[in-house]
């Protein structure tokens, strides 16, 4: 089964939200907006994602770079485009 996480970043935290194929909330949680947080918290959970989603802000390319180099399958999503 694949998983699917979402990611609403601020400056110091950011909430992560995983769901399942059938969009049910596996997980949620609190991490530091570091990649190394985020990257450790994801591949820690040992679920298989499909995708993870990353919202467009200030911290986005910093996450994206570091998160896509552990072998994270990312995508920055602006929000207010969807």
């Amino acid at each position: 089964m694949k998983y699917f996480a979402g990611l609403d970043v601020s400056l110091e935290e950011s909430v992560v939200c995983t769901v399942d194929e059938a969009s049910q909330v596996v997980r949620e949680a609190k991490v530091a907006s570091e990649p190394e947080a985020i990257g450790d918290y994801l591949l820690g959970t040992g679920l298989s994602f499909g995708r993870v989603g990353l919202e467009a802000c200030q911290l986005s390319q910093w996450l994206y770079d570091s998160l896509a180099g552990a072998g994270l399958p990312v995508v920055c999503i602006e929000v207010r485009h969807l």
